[in-house]
């Protein structure tokens, strides 16, 4: 398993450090990336990529960044910037029959245009976002962009000029595949064995931010375990889950509900979990199928503003889970 338990000392020590500076920005980060990508899901996958690289790069430089929150920008601008970049190179060496499949994912389009035109660039959508939205100075925009104020002036003069509201997404019919009925019903009843056996011998599993596990044996020891038997740890504010007290008030140790929803085009499963106050949902996984088994699934349990996002969308009643994954993990 990749816990942080699993590793050196010094390499523990070094990300705790780092947690100290800037998982306090992890709410802004969340939501910069929501602004560049329009999408949640997105949004998230962009965040945790930015800490990744962060953590990766402040190693190699010689100084800190004297303005944390800036630097932090930069590194998600450049990565979203380079993903932009290199969408545009493998649709410009499309075949005929790639750029014909690309139609029928209109959503992602509009969710990469968002309130701004198709026409704005990436360096033109950061520029406005950091400057008009997140009140950064000239001078910040600039060094979050690795640009100068003369090239950030120009970028916002283009930028505001192509500004239009854009249209409400309409939600299309998707049919909802068989293997995801299979999962849902399989969770549902408790059989920790047969949510397994639709995995892909293949399968990544993760808990997005906490841990990634390969194969449906390592899976079921750790994530889907923990899926299944985490509320009855968390009823008793087991400390070793690292959660505040707090944010587990009230829950019952019942096993949580699956139920499949359309979320933006796509099937989502969303956990719905027992309170003394009545049932919230408490996370959201998403599930990439081959055939009738499960590819990948990604957990989204500490991740508070995606979850508060998608919630309101989906209409649903949520209770947040802070980002603090467990200490120790439960096996049987």
């Amino acid at each position: 398993m990749t816990t942080t338990s699993d590793l050196p000392l010094e390499t523990q020590r070094s990300w705790n450090r780092f947690l100290q500076t800037y998982e306090p920005l992890r709410g802004e980060l969340y939501r910069y990336c929501r602004y560049l990508t329009r999408s949640p899901w997105d949004a998230e996958d962009l965040a945790q990529d930015t800490l990744a690289r962060a953590f990766v790069t402040l190693a190699q430089m010689g100084a800190a960044p004297p303005s944390p929150r800036a630097w932090l920008f930069r590194v998600a601008s450049n990565l979203w910037i380079d993903s932009r970049r290199k969408r545009r190179e493998v649709a410009s060496d499309a075949t005929d029959d790639a750029r014909a499949g690309e139609t029928t994912d209109a959503r992602a389009a509009r969710e990469g245009a968002g309130t701004l035109l198709v026409k704005l660039s990436p360096q033109e959508r950061a520029a406005v976002v950091l400057k008009d939205v997140f009140e950064l100075s000239l001078e910040e925009t600039a060094e979050a962009l690795g640009t100068t104020v003369g090239g950030v002036k120009a970028a916002l003069h283009r930028g505001r000029g192509k500004l239009v509201d854009d249209a409400p997404l309409e939600e299309s019919s998707v049919p909802k595949p068989a293997a995801l009925d299979a999962f849902v019903t399989a969770f549902n009843a408790g059989d920790i064995d047969a949510v397994a056996a639709l995995l892909l011998d293949t399968a990544v599993v993760q808990v997005v931010g906490a841990t990634t596990q390969y194969g449906p044996e390592a899976a079921k020891r750790t994530v889907l375990y923990g899926m299944l038997h985490g509320a009855a740890r968390m009823a008793v504010a087991d400390p070793s889950t690292g959660m505040d007290a707090s944010l587990v008030a009230g829950i019952l140790p019942d096993a949580p509900r699956l139920e499949a929803r359309l979320h933006r085009g796509r099937w989502v499963l969303v956990h719905w979990y027992r309170h003394a106050d009545g049932d919230a949902v408490r996370a959201v996984t998403t599930v990439e199928l081959e055939g009738d088994r499960v590819a990948s699934l990604a957990n989204y349990f500490y991740t508070p503003e995606m979850l508060e996002e998608v919630a309101a969308e989906l209409g649903v009643p949520v209770k947040l889970n802070g980002r603090t994954w467990c200490t120790s993990q439960s096996t049987e």
